[in-house]
């Protein structure tokens, strides 16, 4: 079995879910090509080494930029703060590396063409982040429009709610500053907008209004410091089809824990998801004797690929950390030059070009042609 060799930058939550990813997908998937976790890299020495043994990786490091010359990595995963991205993944690339970077690419638009820029000249492949696209569901909700099963789309309905911003009392943080980006339209909204992508729905018009719930946080001196990013923001937008749309984002939503609510209307029925209710749907097809039409709810199931190759009963349920090894699965086929459902930096940049425009829709209070 031909082995890969993996460097991981970052333990904090996305790091730990990609160690998991990459020491669970042999397990889960098989094939050819098999994972071997070879160095991990945090802030300082200790913590690394801490984490390198909890997580399976053979050596640590203080510096990522140790990774970078070693002939035994071949793809790096970037599980930073958002700040951090362009710079690491740019230098992996040029070092001869694949890189698996958790989204958004970049705060800028601008350093996420550098990243677009650096993966053309490298050859290298690049692999973005968006696990939700994974999702059996997520799946059956594309064979389902592609199927014409539900008609012409013509309205969609997109919400993305959670409250770990949602306490006014919380300290003044990373988040609330302009470095980690606009806030909640690039710090999670962009799942919503790669679940359209991953749906082949394309956006092409967009008018949007961000909100800053608290102005302020203290910071910890205990002093009133500017939030500089926006918690909140809604979104009007026209699909290239000439059907519309909502979409709707709330990082301080209390009661919301990993909301992602897709509603979409169609000429012949309709399909309701909530990713807080991950392993199951809703469609409804207006066809056969009205009496007896209703929305029908569909569990995941071994019939939805590849849910089988987790558990071999329906109902049961996967979770996020599933979603992630699907997605470390995709990346090794990939790899392995056989077809793949992710998003790289070709597409991500268009993902990334939404939330530029729907920020310059903010600032000019008007639509904005994407």
């Amino acid at each position: 079995m031909e082995k890969i060799g993996v460097g991981l930058i970052g333990t904090g939550y996305m790091g730990k879910c990609h160690a998991l990813a990459w020491n669970a997908v042999s397990g889960v998937f098989g094939g050819e090509l098999k994972p071997e976790l070879v160095t991990l890299a945090e802030v300082n020495e200790e913590l690394a080494a801490a984490r390198a043994k909890d997580f399976g990786f053979a050596k640590s490091t203080g510096n990522w930029r140790d990774m970078l010359a070693d002939p035994d990595i071949h793809i790096i995963s970037i599980t930073t703060p958002n700040e951090f991205h362009p710079e690491m993944a740019i230098a992996a690339l040029e070092a001869g590396k694949h890189v698996y970077c958790e989204k958004p690419m970049a705060p800028s638009f601008e350093d996420a063409q550098k990243m677009l820029e650096a993966s053309r000249k490298s050859g290298k492949k690049t692999f973005l982040g968006y696990n939700y696209i994974q999702n059996p569901m997520m799946r059956r909700i594309r064979d389902l429009l592609n199927s014409g099963e539900i008609g012409d789309v013509l309205q969609i309905r997109l919400e993305m709610d959670e409250d770990f911003m949602a306490n006014p009392d919380d300290e003044w943080g990373i988040k609330s500053g302009a470095a980690s980006g606009f806030g909640a339209l690039d710090d999670f909204g962009v799942h919503t907008m790669s679940l359209l992508m991953a749906l082949d729905l394309r956006i092409a018009k967009v008018m949007c209004h961000m909100t800053k719930p608290y102005a302020t946080r203290k910071d910890a001196s205990g002093n009133d410091k500017n939030v500089e990013t926006y918690d909140a923001a809604t979104v009007l937008f026209e699909l290239e089809n000439g059907g519309n749309g909502t979409l709707q984002l709330n990082r301080s939503a209390w009661g919301r824990k990993g909301r992602i609510a897709v509603q979409i209307f169609g000429s012949k029925g309709s399909i309701v998801y909530d990713q807080e209710r991950m392993n199951e749907m809703h469609v409804y097809k207006a066809e056969g004797d009205v009496a007896g039409q209703g929305y029908t709810t569909i569990l995941s199931g071994p019939a939805h690929e590849p849910y089988d190759r987790f558990i071999p009963a329906p109902g049961h349920g996967l979770g996020f950390n599933d979603l992630k090894i699907i997605e470390v699965n995709e990346i090794l086929k990939s790899l392995q030059g056989q077809e793949s459902h992710l998003i790289d930096f070709e597409r991500g940049i268009f993902i990334e070009g939404l939330v530029q425009s729907m920020a310059k829709s903010h600032e000019q209070s008007g639509w904005v042609t994407v």
